[in-house]
């Protein structure tokens, strides 16, 4: 039995198929090869075209069918995986209204904060475990505000692996873990919140039917069948933000077990079963792939907008003659501190962890007599790896305290010196896997239409590469506070 999973990610689409019993993949691909674009008509916006991924998941599958190594018509189920917090817009005809406004757009921060003031800290923490901040719901407000004429011609929202879900099926639904990642989920009342509702003054119908994570949430589409390949009635049984995605691949799905990335943005994601809150919302708790009112399952978010894409910035400015693999073994001959360069790596929109402020890139202490590209590239993977300490620490005073994390061996993970600061740093060892956005995914489906009796079948043949523990941490420390002196100046 084959399972399909598509990622939806904001660089690019992965595409994997996988085979449900040995849970080895048998093709997959990315699209495009260089990264997709995003928009920014102003500073601090960030918008992308849906129709793209649409257009990115369809060359994806076309390049996984060219490998000849599966029947499309043998696909069992969908599951699909996206970047989160993203708004997309159709009309009564299914059709888009504007470009997606994704997740690292900071235009509805403001919008975001006055709703926090009106509605209340005390109801907002307790009931939303949030601030409305920069989220989905807000961004929706924006439109509302600033679009009237859009606005009135919305018949549903989605985030992005709704409108891929519809794309796929013809049918809009939702679920808990995605709306309460939108913020409009009420944790004590289990359901939509009326009071966030009332304040924005959107229509209860702009939501679509609400269904669990692992169910059905449409079945492909005749023209769809056609178009691809499928078998027409193929269901879609999976959809989850990249974050609970990527938890879900790691088999982080139990209260203490925490996973991390450290792709486009860097985050760290641990599950809880208690309905918790940062009192500053600078982590973010969301319903998780497996929460139910009888048991919850939390996801507690912690989110660096700018880790990769800092990284690939860098790259970037040394020319396409420099690789990733070039940069590591030059950094790798710098010694630790970089000879005092410091660098904070926040210049990828307003930062959640930092109450939502947009501080930007700064790099401080250069010396031109001493500084080097190779300590320019080690103190960017030393400071992304110092903001994850930051922000592990804010996640330690509100009582999640990891004795391992577990991430896939991909992005900057692949890195073994950010891998050496980073445990350092946090003085937590770091279990790695071999994992893909788009294998959970599959994996998810699999789940969702009960291929597999338990969750746990799903990872019954997914085993760790490499258990990497902190053997420096005294060195470190001294480097980690004079960068988060830098860090508490901007304040």
């Amino acid at each position: 039995m084959l399972l399909l999973g598509i990622d939806i990610g904001t660089s690019s689409i992965k595409v994997a198929v996988v085979d449900a019993e040995s849970q080895r993949v048998l093709s997959q691909a990315q699209y495009p090869e260089e990264e997709s674009l995003i928009t920014a008509l102003q500073p601090g916006w960030a918008e992308q075209s849906p129709e793209m991924w649409w257009d990115h998941v369809l060359h994806a599958f076309d390049a996984c069918k060219k490998t000849g190594k599966f029947n499309p018509h043998d696909i069992s189920s969908i599951g699909i995986a996206y970047q989160m917090h993203g708004l997309v817009l159709v009309d009564k005809e299914q059709q888009l209204l504007r470009d997606s406004i994704i997740w690292c757009d900071s235009r509805a921060v403001e919008l975001g904060n006055a709703a926090f003031e009106a509605l209340g800290e005390a109801h907002c923490l307790s009931h939303l475990l949030n601030s409305p901040g920069n989220f989905t719901a807000s961004k929706l407000a924006w439109v509302k505000q600033n679009e009237p004429e859009t606005y009135a011609r919305i018949d549903k929202f989605m985030l992005p692996g709704d409108f891929i879900a519809m794309k796929l099926t013809s049918t809009i639904t939702t679920s808990i873990s995605a709306l309460s990642e939108g913020i409009f989920w009420d944790f004590q009342t289990n359901s939509v919140s009326a009071a966030l509702m009332d304040y924005y003054g959107f229509e209860h119908s702009l939501i679509p039917e609400i269904k669990p994570v692992f169910a059905e949430h449409g079945r492909v589409s005749s023209p769809i069948a056609q178009l691809t390949g499928l078998a027409e009635g193929t269901p879609v049984t999976y959809k989850a933000g990249d974050q609970p995605n990527n938890a879900l691949s790691l088999n982080v799905l139990q209260p203490g077990e925490v996973a991390a990335t450290a792709g486009t943005s860097g985050v760290i994601y641990g599950v809880s079963d208690q309905l918790a809150y940062d009192p500053q919302s600078r982590v973010n708790t969301f319903a998780h792939v497996n929460h139910t009112e009888e048991e919850k399952r939390l996801g507690v978010l912690l989110c660096i907008n700018g880790t990769g894409s800092l990284n690939r910035w860098t790259k970037n400015l040394f020319g396409s003659s420099v690789s990733y693999a070039q940069m590591n073994a030059e950094a790798s001959r710098i010694k630790i501190g970089s000879e005092g360069l410091r660098i904070l790596p926040f210049g990828n929109g307003a930062e959640r962890m930092l109450n939502n402020r947009l501080v930007g890139v700064h790099f401080h202490h250069i010396d031109l007599n001493v500084h080097t590209q190779s300590h320019l590239f080690r103190a960017v993977q030393e400071g992304i790896a110092f903001a994850f300490r930051y922000g592990l620490d804010i996640m330690r005073s509100n009582g999640l305290n990891p004795t391992v994390i577990r991430a896939g061996k991909a992005n900057l993970f692949l890195s073994n010196l950010f891998l050496e600061a980073f445990v350092n740093s946090t003085g937590v060892p770091v279990e790695l896997y071999e994992n893909d956005g788009s294998v959970g995914a599959a994996l998810g489906s699999g789940i969702g239409a009960k291929t597999f009796s338990i969750p746990a079948e799903a990872f019954s043949n997914v085993k760790p590469l490499q258990l990497v523990e902190p053997s420096s941490t005294a060195v470190y420390e001294p480097e980690y506070q004079d960068w988060l002196y830098f860090l508490n100046k901007q304040d």
